[in-house]
């Protein structure tokens, strides 16, 4: 569970801002959302090979 506890003269707003960060560290919402919907490992996989493709590609691209 993430929490953050409000510190002595501090304002409301760096209080959130510092619990967005913690919250967006910890790949919590990430997880929560892929977990809203099933993909088949198939698709898991594709998926995969696609992301290593695009970034094969990039990493290409960057070394000219």
């Amino acid at each position: 569970m993430i929490g953050v506890k409000v510190k002595d003269n501090e304002s409301i707003d760096r209080a959130i801002n510092r619990f967005k960060k913690m919250v967006t560290r910890s790949r919590k919402l990430n997880e929560f959302r892929e977990r809203q919907q099933y993909t088949k490992p198939s698709e898991e996989r594709r998926e995969a090979l696609k992301k290593s493709i695009r970034e094969e590609r990039r990493r290409q691209r960057d070394n000219y």
